[in-house]
């Protein structure tokens, strides 16, 4: 079993956290990254080793932040593991060029695995049923693909969202049916964490929950009347203004410290 004492995570609002509120940290998240930082915190400390953890993710990044500013900062930080998951803003646009994200895409991770860095990517979550982004299934899975073969071709883990089931229940979204809820991101810190070779506590992680009561129809169309006005409509402004949610934002460990346990 591996033990890693120095974790980056590159990325965009997935990694940043959102939407898992941090109780100790009004205008913070913990997220997904976090939660896998706190469980490799602990098999370090088992086995009487310190652990370092940075995370360099900011909301509304595209991938040349990721794997430009965003890993030129990694690498200064000498890391024996990296998360890099990004792509997902600008396949958002219609006129994404999949194929050249996955080449830029590769080339980080291929810089990376130079280091000796173990690397981590997480695939897309299927869209199929999103409202909106549904339309982008064929880009995401594309992407999906090419994120396969990438870490085959360099010796990567994999999260495979694409394929957490789970993930498909709306309970497991926040309001703005973007970003997880704080149920989502531990799940997926979970299955990360298998990923990497570990055995998590509980296995409910790839378990779905249990059904749910039908939504009336009148209930389901007033929530997505709010949801429109209140998360899309101020999307699509932002794009059409040039701007994004992440713009005032800075990344919320950008040096390599303790780890705290995430609520």
């Amino acid at each position: 079993m591996k033990i890693w004492t120095r974790y980056v995570a590159l990325g965009d609002s997935f990694t940043e956290g959102m939407s898992d509120a941090d109780p100790s940290h009004p205008d913070r998240y913990v997220g997904w990254a976090d939660r896998l930082a706190a469980l490799l915190d602990e098999r370090a400390a088992a086995a009487g080793r310190d652990f370092g953890y940075a995370n360099l993710a900011v909301r509304g990044r595209k991938l040349d932040d990721v794997v430009g500013r965003q890993l030129d900062e990694a690498l200064r930080l000498d890391p024996d593991l990296v998360s890099v998951v990004g792509g997902g803003n600008d396949i958002l646009r219609p006129r994404a060029d999949v194929d050249a994200l996955a080449a830029r895409l590769e080339r980080a991770v291929a810089t990376l695995r130079a280091t000796g860095a173990d690397v981590l990517m997480v695939t897309p979550v299927d869209p199929k049923g999103a409202p909106v982004i549904r339309h982008t299934r064929g880009r995401v899975a594309t992407y999906t693909a090419h994120i396969h073969s990438i870490a085959r071709r360099h010796g990567a883990y994999v999260v495979d969202q694409w394929g957490m089931t789970a993930l498909q229940d709306w309970r497991m979204w926040a309001e703005d049916r973007l970003h997880l809820t704080g149920e989502g991101h531990r799940r997926v810190a979970l299955h990360a964490f298998s990923v990497l070779g570990h055995t998590p506590e509980g296995t409910d992680w790839a378990e779905p929950l249990p059904a749910a009561a039908s939504l009336p129809r009148r209930d389901a169309v007033r929530g997505h009347v709010e949801w429109t006005r209140d998360h899309l409509g101020p999307w699509v402004v932002r794009r059409l203004r040039g701007r994004s949610s992440g713009d005032l934002v800075q990344p919320k460990r950008t040096v390599l410290g303790p780890v705290r346990q995430p609520d």
